[in-house]
């Protein structure tokens, strides 16, 4: 049986910002991906979003891994010449009943450490986008953009240069104590029956993660969340987008609304909706839908045309927390939570898990070394 120090599960964003941490921290890696690729579920299926850290409950992992990350991605970005840019966002009011709700957002972001919004009057706001219709707005500088393919390769090399390796077409099958070493590892078996033995298992498998959890011999089920899965559907803009920053409303309950972003050559989208689906596979984007993406959006834009919208992509949110219910933390979970020697579990990590994966990363190394 082959036997590794450490094998981290799952090769998206968060799966390669661990891993690398770790290699940098003098671990022995091996990712283990079921695809054939790296980055191809949620990773691949979002806004590109670097998010400033605004709308997290104060002090929770959210809160402090968002704003700790920005700072870290875009320094690394900008070490790598990974492609990215400081755009900037504006949250916006367009009721004076929603007013009131930015005040809140605004001290929400000071309470975790975000203290470069500005408040703009509807005047203001069209000052910097004349295209909008607005009565009050947050300008929220540090909110950017970054090209998330490319973050992962330049991830995934320094994570070879460190000697980590990456196992493509790799899927996990169970996890059982190991007999022979006691409990001082990981036995994990593959789909075709591979048998590698890791003292230390990370299980970032994102959309999966639930499920890989529950066939870890050992783990016991309280300690493993149930899954939902709230689809996110894109539509694209056909033509230029008169906007230079990102445009939010003001959120709703299960996401940010329907906002308008940018990607770095400056093609608009719209989105994500919320759509409570059974599974992660569903990523087909109901043409039907663009008639209540079209209200929304003219909201904040009048001026949108008529047939401008078009169906993008979608991605699934890998939820803990369900249809009603409040949005629920990150959840890092090592053995001194389950018990299972050697074992972390990385539940819930939906946005901003991208803003915050090399935050995500220092914490479980911090994690393990602790133990």
């Amino acid at each position: 049986m082959d036997q590794i120090e450490t094998v981290v599960v799952g090769a998206g964003v968060v799966g390669l910002a661990v891993a690398r941490a770790l290699a940098l921290a003098g671990h022995e890696v091996l990712v283990m991906e079921a695809a054939d690729a790296i980055g191809t579920g949620t990773s691949s299926r979002n806004s590109e979003v670097i998010h400033a850290g605004l709308y997290y409950e104060p002090g929770s992992l959210k809160a402090r891994l968002c704003v700790r990350g920005r700072e870290l991605l875009y320094r690394y970005c900008a070490e790598r010449g990974v492609p990215h840019q400081r755009c900037g966002k504006l949250i916006v009011a367009t009721s004076d009943a929603q007013a009131g709700e930015l005040q809140r957002i605004a001290a929400r972001a000071a309470a975790n450490g975000v203290h470069d919004l500005a408040p703009l009057t509807g005047a203001d706001a069209r000052a910097l986008e004349p295209a909008l219709a607005c009565v009050a707005a947050l300008h929220s500088p540090s909110t950017g953009i970054v090209d998330s393919h490319a973050l992962m390769l330049a991830l995934l090399g320094d994570l070879e240069n460190a000697g980590g390796l990456l196992a493509l077409l790799s899927p996990l099958k169970s996890a059982l104590p190991s007999v022979e070493r006691s409990h001082d590892a990981l036995v994990l078996v593959a789909n075709d029956g591979t048998e590698i033995a890791a003292r230390t298992v990370v299980n970032a498998a994102g959309l999966q993660a639930p499920a890989l959890a529950r066939r870890f011999q050992g783990l016991d089920a309280r300690h493993v969340p149930t899954a939902f899965f709230a689809k996110g559907n894109y539509f694209t803009l056909a033509g230029r987008a008169p906007f230079s920053h990102l445009i939010y409303p003001v959120p709703e309950a299960a996401g940010l609304g329907v906002h308008l972003t940018l990607d770095l050559g400056g093609q608009a989208k719209f989105g994500p909706d919320v759509q409570w689906v059974d599974g992660p596979d569903d990523l087909v984007v109901d043409a039907a839908r663009g008639d209540a993406f079209y209200a929304e959006v003219r909201r904040y834009w009048p001026a949108l045309p008529d047939g401008a919208l078009q169906p993008g992509y979608a991605g699934i949110r890998p939820k803990i927390s369900g249809p009603g219910e409040a949005a629920a933390d990150f959840v890092i979970q090592g053995p001194a939570v389950h018990g299972v020697p050697g074992l972390v579990n990385l539940f819930g990590i939906e946005s901003p898990g991208l803003t915050s994966c090399l935050a995500i990363g220092e914490a479980v190394v911090a994690l393990l070394h602790a133990r």
